[in-house]
């Protein structure tokens, strides 16, 4: 996670400190202001004035941490404040560390985890009080969102989590393998209200039901020169949408090397968010399995095919072979993943 702290007092700062340092131990990236007035004596960053620096915590981070009082933490975000789906996890910790507080997107931006983590490091406590918390119910939201997968239907994750706090059996389907057993109040069995993890469109098993789409699909795109990032679009999405997939699936794109500058396939992935990697033609013919082979694009690449070896080479399995359409060739491979709600 990207973070970002805030402190208002110089015993606050302290606690602050060994917060960011013992974060960026862990691996995430932290970063610690405080007033200007402190800003020289303490040889940290200044803040111009809270409700700037919220501001721009809050559009660029993935969580804000306030070293001090609940009340000041909570005026400072409330004109930022939209929708738990896409705001940045937000906590509380008093400046002796005996309470973290989740104040905001406890369970799909993370800060009731990150509460607990910040309680873990200054041996407080984390006042969680989300319901499926309190009551020790599984939270679809919050699994989620930790195992990175998109959630298609907001209204189906809150009655999913309505369904267990009422006492209700919620079903649970997956085209992946599951670890371990299911969390309490969660079945394969039939039910009226459930949750599947698939990365595929067909309909789900259950009338009332949410779909979880993990990010599991690599596609390998070959094209022509000068392609546009609109028949490069059109071609993928055709090529998703006749094989059943979602594009919400799709965790990244390969292609050889010849085409990192292709302005075209570069605009698409940044529109989608996708990585590009890059191959040189020795490391897609590296790629183990049978792909369909072109002399053409091997006298041009001196490769027999792209986008099958480019879509196989992050470790996947072929599911959508090469398909060719106004200069775009599409493959996808399917990577592996089996689950688990520990």
């Amino acid at each position: 996670m990207k973070l970002a702290m805030a402190a208002f007092t110089a015993r606050g700062a302290a606690l602050g400190r060994r917060l960011a340092a013992a974060l960026a131990a862990e691996g995430e990236e932290c970063t610690l202001s405080v007033p200007a007035r402190l800003a020289a004596e303490l040889d940290l960053p200044a803040m111009d004035s809270l409700a700037d620096w919220t501001a721009r915590a809050f559009a660029r981070a993935d969580g804000l941490i306030f070293v001090g009082a609940c009340g000041i933490a909570v005026r400072a975000i409330a004109p930022h404040v939209k929708d738990k789906f896409t705001d940045p996890a937000v906590a509380a910790v008093d400046e002796a560390g005996r309470w973290a507080v989740p104040l905001l997107s406890g369970h799909v931006g993370g800060a009731n985890d990150l509460a607990r983590r910040i309680a873990a490091l200054t041996g407080g406590q984390a006042a969680v009080s989300t319901a499926t918390d309190v009551n020790g119910l599984f939270a679809v939201d919050q699994w989620a969102a930790r195992q990175g997968f998109a959630m298609e239907d907001r209204a189906a994750a809150k009655a999913v989590s309505a369904a267990l706090l009422a006492g209700e059996k919620v079903g649970f389907a997956s085209d992946f393998p599951v670890d371990g057993p299911l969390p309490r109040g969660v079945t394969e069995g039939e039910a009226s209200i459930g949750f599947s993890v698939t990365a595929k469109t067909d309909p789900l098993p259950f009338g009332n039901g949410l779909r979880l789409v993990p990010r599991v699909l690599r596609l390998g795109i070959g094209c022509r020169r000068g392609t546009t990032e609109e028949a490069i679009a059109a071609a993928v999405d055709a090529a998703l949408a006749e094989h059943g997939f979602s594009p919400k699936a799709v965790a990244g794109v390969g292609t050889i090397d010849l085409k990192k500058d292709e302005a075209g396939l570069l605009a698409f992935c940044a529109r989608r968010g996708w990585k590009l990697n890059c191959y040189s033609p020795e490391e897609l013919l590296r790629a183990e399995g049978d792909f369909t082979p072109s002399d053409f694009v091997k006298g041009v690449t001196g490769v027999d095919n792209v986008c099958e070896r480019a879509a196989v080479l992050g470790g996947g399995r072929l599911v959508i072979p090469k398909r060719a359409a106004g200069g775009v060739t599409v493959a996808a491979a399917l990577l592996p993943l089996r689950l688990t709600f520990d």
